[in-house]
């Protein structure tokens, strides 16, 4: 099943579940994902970003392959713009501020990624401070670069990762089945009407 936020001819914004894949691994195992999901309830679909298995949230899928294409070109010109939601351990000081470092993939601990200012890519990650909530901080992240666990290392590097991260939270609590992350907003121009969209997913911690 999917939840389906928005639908039309060209493109689907689905609300994924934590701990599902946004598209097939490796193994029968890995085959359940969001897109093939939407493969099987469309017929074609297309793969236009990704969330980690763990993060819940907004996906964007296209219905054919000139939608991804036009998609691809809004990522890449960083005309789309993304709303993370998430509770990170402590209270963190200060109401914003923006994290600057650079990741690569830490290949000897697979699939974590690592800050290297010598090999890694450009990262950068805004944030503004919610609230506190029971001695954590709910905050809002927006990613401007998209690295692959920029917003998780990039919280772990302040010394607040994010609770329920099984990869750079060093903190065991019984309390999160889940990793506190979640894809809440994001606005784009539609790839054929080039109307300027916004589609949000309520936060569901």
């Amino acid at each position: 099943m999917l939840e389906i936020l928005y639908e039309d001819q060209w493109l689907v914004v689905v609300n994924k579940p934590a701990n599902t894949l946004s598209v097939p691994g490796r193994g029968p195992d890995k085959y359940d994902s969001i897109l093939t999901r939407a493969e099987q309830l469309f017929g074609e679909a297309h793969a236009i970003h990704r969330l980690d298995c763990a993060t819940s949230g907004l996906i964007l899928i296209a219905k054919d392959l000139e939608c991804q294409k036009r998609m691809y070109a809004q990522f890449r010109e960083r005309h789309v713009e993304k709303e993370y939601r998430a509770i990170i351990r402590g209270e963190l000081l200060g109401q914003w501020g923006e994290v600057r470092k650079p990741l690569r993939c830490d290949w000897d601990r697979r699939p974590r990624q690592m800050i290297c200012t010598q090999w890694g890519k450009d990262s950068i990650t805004q944030w503004t401070r919610l609230s506190i909530e029971g001695g954590h901080t709910r905050v809002s992240l927006k990613p401007i670069t998209g690295r692959s666990h920029q917003l998780r290392v990039h919280m772990q590097s302040l010394g607040h990762p994010i609770l329920g991260d099984e990869f750079y939270d060093s903190v065991e609590t019984s309390d999160n089945d889940r990793l506190l992350l979640h894809a809440y907003r994001i606005e784009f121009f539609h790839p054929f009407t080039n109307a300027w969209v916004k589609f949000v997913a309520p936060c569901p911690f």
